[in-house]
């Protein structure tokens, strides 16, 4: 997984061969996409936010500094979640995080490719 291209993008954009492995990291799946509109590889369902943490954090640009130490903590506690995910990108080259949120800047899946990119 060493040297793995790891790159975020909303649901909302176009699905395209060069995004490698999609991941889809939300509790629940993106308003009006269709599932073959999305081409999700592995919805990593139990790898996103808690959800009292991203109520929360509700998108405060404010409390990003301490949204992203929770979240990390939540990733790092979920052994399991990460154990499957690992699995799933065995032998990819990219992995693109898709994402359903608004801001770009602030959401957990810039989290979990930082953490990603530290921990692969």
């Amino acid at each position: 997984m060493k040297g793995m291209d790891i790159r975020i993008k909303r649901a909302y954009e176009k699905a395209a061969n060069a995004d490698g492995r999609r991941v889809l990291l939300d509790r629940m799946w993106p308003r009006g996409i269709k599932k073959e509109d999305a081409r999700i590889h592995y919805w990593a369902k139990d790898l996103a936010v808690s959800t009292e943490l991203r109520k929360w954090f509700g998108h405060d640009p404010e409390r990003w500094t301490e949204f992203k130490k929770r979240y990390r903590a939540e990733i790092r506690a979920n052994k399991d979640g990460m154990a499957a995910l690992r699995e799933e990108l065995k032998g990819a080259k990219r992995v693109t995080i898709v994402y359903g949120a608004k801001d770009e800047k602030h959401n957990n899946a810039v989290v979990m490719a930082a953490h990603l990119k530290q921990n692969l």
